[in-house]
Formats: structure tokens, C-alpha cells, sequence
């Protein structure tokens, strides 16, 4: 891990942070081949989880931007989660059902 923040200060440009703590560079120096992308990467803060990196960022790493977004762009977007899969938070949603006023009476077929 100290390697690659040595050479993170030695080749990498400072982008931006997102609201998780993951530092976004760039490559800073292009002398081999100049005609190609700077390469981007990210230094995650705490565990390294690919599903922490919010969807402007995602853009912007895989060259789909040429700047990360600076607020949602529909209001109906919700803020970014991490993949809670396989912890005590993932989604179950036979476990949370809950009935409504059409559910009376009803039941379901079950074979013979």
C-alpha cells in the first residue's frame, strides 16, 4: 500500500474526493506516449470496494466524462450506496412484505 501512495505522489495529479473519502487522480506526465489517455485511478478510503465509487466518478474513470459530475442530474436520482450484498443491511424482499388492504382473503394456490 506504500508503494502506491509513493507513486501516486510521484506521477498522479489530484482531481477530486467524493463523499466517501476516495481520493481520484490522474496521470500527470505523458514523455513515453504522448498521444495516448492519462491514466485515472482512485485510492479508496477504508476498504477497497469497487461498488463505493458513485456514478460521476464511475464516468470519469472510465473516460465516459472529462469531469466528474457535480450534483445529480434528475431530482429523482437517489445519492449513491455501496453494495450492502452479504451483509446484516442487504436487501431481502420476501422478508419485508407487508400486507396491504388487498391481501385479505387471499391464498395463495399450493399444489396437492
Amino acid at each position: 500500500m506504500m508503494i502506491i501512495k509513493i507513486l501516486t505522489a510521484l506521477k498522479g495529479r489530484f482531481i477530486g474526493k467524493d463523499e466517501y473519502g476516495n481520493q481520484y487522480f490522474e496521470e500527470r506526465f505523458l514523455f513515453i506516449k504522448p498521444l495516448r489517455r492519462p491514466r485515472r485511478w482512485v485510492l479508496y478510503s477504508g476498504e477497497v470496494e469497487a461498488s463505493k465509487v458513485p456514478a460521476e466518478w464511475y464516468g470519469w474513470l472510465h473516460y465516459t466524462l472529462e469531469a466528474p459530475l457535480q450534483k445529480l442530474p434528475y431530482p429523482w436520482l437517489h445519492p449513491h450506496q455501496a453494495n450492502k450484498t452479504g451483509t446484516d443491511d442487504a436487501y431481502h424482499p420476501l422478508k419485508r412484505r407487508t400486507k396491504n388492504k388487498l391481501d385479505k382473503g387471499y391464498e395463495p394456490w399450493q399444489p396437492l
